[in-house]
């Protein structure tokens, strides 16, 4: 009877967990409940220089989420790909697929309803999958640069009290210091990719499955740094062309 129990128990644990998984996120997307604190252990870091044909991006919606219209795409949900556009916001990112038909689908939280930043019509161009991602290795620390808002100063003769107008943001970058190898096949490839100054499809995959998508240059030191009683570093660093966006899986 035990064992009936448990293997019950299992079943309902098995059959339930999904539901629970999608309940909780959109709770916490409605703000029915408190976001969780996470940690860095765990974490890993990838990048791909492989990227399908491209797919022409015929029409966007002006939507949340935004509706591709692009004949025959093939694309999958979740799969990622990378995004040529007319709209600023959405150029050179990467963003996840909802696949909705065979000739149409979703960027994943992507707003672009406000036709001042997505000019309506305006938001065609091309994507392109990504497959093949190959893990940084021996990551040690990473540290963020930019990517904060940019502002213009504005001091009027006739006020005493100056203000600030938002302009957009600051150019971001993502520093990494890995354990110098200089045998490490991957290591190899990154610096190849860097010497040729190709661009790369970046992914943060947090310990908490949360993911941040990025597209941009890789940049990686061939000179290691020594210091005394710590292992020998290089530096690598990911300057992103667009917006980085985040997922919660």
């Amino acid at each position: 009877m035990k064992a009936y129990l448990l293997a019950l128990k299992d079943m309902l644990v098995a059959a339930l967990y999904p539901f629970f998984v999608l309940l909780t996120r959109h709770m916490q997307r409605s703000g029915l409940m408190l976001c969780a604190y996470k940690v860095p252990e765990g974490s890993s870091f990838q990048f791909s220089s492989t990227f399908a044909a491209t797919t022409p991006l015929t029409a966007v919606t002006n939507a949340d989420p935004a509706v591709v219209t692009s004949v025959g795409h093939g694309y999958s949900d979740d799969d990622l790909v990378m995004i040529q556009s007319g709209w600023e916001d959405i150029n050179d990112s990467v963003v996840k697929v909802n696949q909705t038909a065979a000739d149409t689908w979703e960027m994943v939280d992507i707003n672009t309803t406000s036709t001042t930043l997505f000019a309506a019509g305006a938001g065609v161009g091309t994507a392109s999958k990504i497959s093949s991602w190959q893990t940084i290795p021996q990551v040690l620390t990473i540290g963020s640069q930019g990517g904060d808002p940019a502002y213009t100063d504005v001091e009027p003769l006739s006020k005493r009290q100056g203000f600030k107008i938002p302009v957009g943001f600051n150019a971001a970058a993502i520093e990494l210091t890995l354990g110098h190898d200089a045998s490490n096949a991957v290591y190899k490839a990154m610096l190849a990719l860097s010497r040729a100054g190709t661009k790369v499809a970046f992914r943060m995959l947090l310990s908490g499955g949360e993911q941040s998508l990025g597209y941009g240059y890789l940049a990686v030191s061939e000179v290691p740094n020594l210091t005394r009683r710590q292992v020998n570093t290089v530096k690598c660093a990911i300057t992103f062309l667009g917006r980085t966006v985040s997922y919660d899986s």
